[in-house]
């Protein structure tokens, strides 16, 4: 792997190929404590004008992966390695100049807290027409009428009124709108939109998702969403990407991963959801334990300590060789599981198994099947 750096290096470029590809992305942050391996080896694709969500628990990777997309971590205490193509354009090596001029005009961001990533000392309207002024070089006048217009887009009632508010002056979802606003305001090939619908209620949850479908379908956009919701995941993507300990953990459409979940971390993902059409005696089934330190990961399958059946796939692949996805697309998950045992025990869970030794014997009454049939074709 080539480190990089956020210098100015000669640009690079390469043929046709999907619209965004990050290929063996590692990001690691030095701290007193040591060397935080908050992304190691992730690899995904990105076509034009589809969406993208990625999935994980707090502390996965998420938000640094597309943090480095952008070019928004210190290169003092980063180390970056890698490639991250836009288009043909490698960004990783390009300079510190070029990821300004990318910022905000090809590629923009919808931050987690609006209220923090808003200045409060400016109007709303000023803060929105910067952004086209410094990439559109348009005049304060210009610049205005393009924030009301942006505004009135996204849904603000009284834009003209509004653009003079400042960031306290608006509700919750009026803030996360107007961050909308300002991160569509130059027509971005590529929006980020980091846990958009975060501490909004219900209702305007379903207004916000369904103001960015309409804008993505308007402008060709194509989205990266981050959460941690998988019903925002299932009603606004097209592709899923779950993410655990900087990894890849599974990958595929929203139909493949969410109907016929292939890695044990998905499942508890969504085993860990209520279900409407689910008996309310039925328990829950969490992922048990906690995230591992990415100061100092397990060896093996990331996922091992926390795991329910690493004794099936075999102790000696689980706890010392690392499973990884495949650059290539389509379905595809990081655990040694057997096709015939992930069947067999997402079934159990299905069926409300709490119990992992129950859920463990079915998966090895399947290894054993496969087994005795390898068997009989010799």
């Amino acid at each position: 792997m080539t480190t990089v750096s956020w210098s100015g290096e000669p640009e690079t470029s390469r043929g046709p190929g999907p619209f965004l590809s990050v290929r063996d992305l590692s990001v690691e942050f030095s701290t007193e404590d040591g060397i935080v391996h908050a992304v190691d080896g992730l690899s995904f694709d990105l076509e034009k004008g589809t969406t993208l969500g990625i999935v994980g628990e707090s502390g996965s990777g998420k938000s640094v992966t597309n943090l480095a997309i952008l070019g928004l971590h210190d290169p003092a205490h980063t180390k970056i390695g890698g490639e991250i193509w836009l288009e043909g354009e490698e960004l990783l090596s390009a300079g510190q100049g070029t990821m300004e001029k990318l910022r905000g005009n090809r590629v923009a961001m919808i931050f987690q807290d609006p209220l923090t990533a808003l200045s409060p000392f400016h109007t709303i309207g000023r803060q929105i027409g910067e952004v086209y002024r410094k990439h559109k070089g348009a005049s304060k006048k210009d610049a205005r009428e393009r924030a009301i217009e942006m505004l009135r887009r996204v849904g603000i009632p009284q834009p003209e009124r509004r653009v003079d508010s400042y960031p306290h002056e608006f509700s919750g979802g009026m803030r996360q709108r107007a961050m909308i606003a300002m991160a569509l305001v130059c027509d971005p090939d590529l929006l980020i939109a980091d846990e958009p619908t975060t501490a909004l209620d219900v209702t305007v949850q379903a207004q916000i998702l369904d103001l960015l479908k309409e804008l993505q379908q308007q402008f060709g956009t194509s989205i990266i969403l981050i959460t941690h919701d998988l019903g925002v995941v299932a009603n606004t993507a097209d592709n899923v990407l779950v993410m655990y300990a900087g990894r890849a953990a599974e990958r595929g459409t929203v139909r493949e991963v969410l109907r016929e979940p292939q890695h044990p971390y998905t499942w508890g993902l969504l085993s860990s959801m209520p279900r409407l059409n689910s008996s309310v005696d039925v328990p829950l089934m969490p992922v048990r334990g906690t995230p591992p330190s990415l100061l100092n990961p397990p060896s093996g399958c990331p996922f091992h300590p926390r795991c329910d059946y690493p004794r099936l796939a075999g102790p000696e692949l689980c706890f010392n060789q690392r499973p990884s996805l495949s650059p290539e697309s389509g379905h595809g998950d990081a655990c040694y599981l057997t096709l015939g045992q992930k069947r067999e025990l997402r079934i159990a869970r299905a069926n409300g198994t709490a119990n992992a030794d129950d859920a463990a014997q079915a998966g090895e009454s399947v290894q054993n099947k496969d087994t005795a049939q390898t068997g009989d074709d010799a």
